[in-house]
This record gives C-alpha cells, structure tokens and sequence, in this order.
C-alpha cells in the first residue's frame, strides 16, 4: 500500500512519487503548502483557497500497488 495527496484540482501534489506511510504524505502536504504562504492562499481552477483550508480541501488516498503492477 501507498499513499499520494491529491490537489483540489484533481492532481497529483508531486508527480515524481508516492508515499510509503501516511506520515510522510501529510509532511509533503504540509511541504507543499508553504509554497503558497507568502500569496497566503491556493490557487484553485474553483477560485482561492485560504491555507487554514487547504487539507480540507485536498485529499490523501490509498493506492493498491499490486494494481499498478498491472
């Protein structure tokens, strides 16, 4: 099993890899984030995003390795 966070926009925050704990997907959010903290929101195809809203509006989901295997 393994992890990946995905933006409110649908999208991978990190194409580059997948997480192997939830731990560690919740500090690349959090990595991530700081980006957008001088501008002080995200950005969003749906209109900005304050930053105290950010993670609800992200989400962090299972992916069945086995299935990727193909």
């Amino acid at each position: 099993m393994s992890y990946d966070i995905i933006s409110p926009d649908g999208f991978a925050i990190d194409y580059s890899k997948t997480y192997k704990t939830k731990e560690e997907a919740i500090d690349s959010f959090n990595s991530w984030k700081k980006r957008f903290e001088e501008q002080g929101y995200y950005s969003s195809n749906y209109g900005r995003i304050p930053l105290d809203e950010l993670e609800d509006n992200c989400s962090l989901i299972e992916l069945d390795n086995d299935a990727l295997k193909g």
